[in-house]
């Protein structure tokens, strides 16, 4: 005899189309949070991650699929602390994309209207009150179920025009928010490290988050080139489980030293104006060292003659062939030569 068996209610998911037709979500992203939408009550006290784990999700297509999620409002987190001192991490999986502050509410509901109900006393009085409204999102799925059309699609080429719009105007105000060139370098180091080992394949939200981080050592001295042999090398034998987990912790334990500062080199005083000296002979000028009134060469004349004077036997022999030096400087004597010489020639 053959007998038709009807698998029962849990044995199906129903997926919203919010979640089905959502562009922005993977394949693992949407298996994953209908996964955890058809879980029975008794299962939820699990982090995401064992569930994920349980589906053959993990490693980096798990930190993809989660930020997605995280991304988009179907998953939520909020840390806090026990009375021990132990941390831990609330999850909120929601079918429907959430606000922040509507996840709040789900996560903290306020106090429920009381029910008014019939009164004990014979006869009984009263009316039934109203139950409170809020609180509870509508589904989504009944209101397709009951459309005989599915929403019509945007043309191809339209979808394209925006989407190009939309990551052109992303670009330009995140290339405006990287104001530090040596911020800016670090990204771009950060981004070819895909080249150099596929493990160390970095997304552009992944790379800006680091790229802070990689300019402290480029403010440090080291250039590009060290900055990306310094990440690339000594790789663990075990292979690398999170490329943005390895990186920041290489940024942090092995940043470099400081350049010492040098210190500044006292400028050159401004040399002082020349004045005249008091000393014997025609007029000249010198520069001042300090608050003398004469010039060296006078000052040594004036010094040796002192000397002569206090000690004559050593004073030099000034014979008959001695002659004083001339008062007269140096051009002032050429010219007399000159005029004496042209003198003689006209005679």
């Amino acid at each position: 005899m053959l007998f038709h068996a009807i698998s029962p209610s849990y044995g199906y998911v129903k997926a919203s189309h919010d979640v089905i037709r959502h562009p922005n979500l993977d394949s693992d992203a949407k298996i994953l949070i209908t996964y955890v939408q058809g879980l029975p009550p008794g299962r939820t006290d699990k982090a995401l991650s064992e569930h994920a784990k349980r589906i053959g999700i993990t490693g980096r297509a798990y930190q993809k699929a989660k930020e997605q999620l995280k991304d988009k409002g179907f998953v939520h987190e909020w840390r806090r602390q026990r009375d021990g001192g132990l941390w831990v991490t609330d999850q909120l999986v929601s079918n429907v994309s959430l606000s922040a502050r509507e996840a709040r509410r789900l996560r903290e509901p306020g106090p429920e209207s009381p029910q008014v109900g019939p009164s004990s006393h014979s006869p009984t009085v009263g009316h039934p009150g109203t139950r409170s409204a809020g609180g509870q999102l509508p589904v989504d799925e009944e209101r397709e179920k009951n459309s005989s059309h599915p929403p019509s699609e945007e043309p191809a080429e339209k979808s394209a025009e925006k989407s190009a719009e939309k990551s052109a105007g992303k670009s330009a105000e995140e290339l405006a928010e990287i104001a530090d060139p040596q911020v800016a370098e670090a990204e771009r180091v950060l981004l070819s490290l895909r080249h150099a080992h596929p493990q160390l394949h970095l997304g552009v939200r992944e790379a800006r988050g680091l790229a802070e981080a990689a300019a402290d050592w480029l403010r440090r001295g080291v250039k590009a080139a060290e900055l990306r042999l310094a990440l690339v090398s000594e790789l663990p034998s075990g292979g690398v489980r999170s490329a943005v987990g390895f990186l920041r912790y290489r940024l942090v334990q092995k940043l470099p030293e400081p350049v010492p500062v040098a210190e500044p080199v006292p400028a050159a005083p401004a040399p002082r104006p020349p004045v005249a000296c008091e000393g014997p002979g025609w007029e000249h000028a010198f520069r001042q060292q300090g608050d003398e009134t004469v010039c060296p060469p006078c000052a040594r004349e004036a010094a040796e003659k002192a000397h002569w004077i206090k000690w004559p036997a050593y004073a030099p022999d000034r014979g008959e062939d001695f002659e004083e030096r001339d008062a007269l400087p140096w051009r002032e004597r050429v010219a007399a030569v000159l005029a004496h010489d042209a003198g003689v020639a006209v005679d």
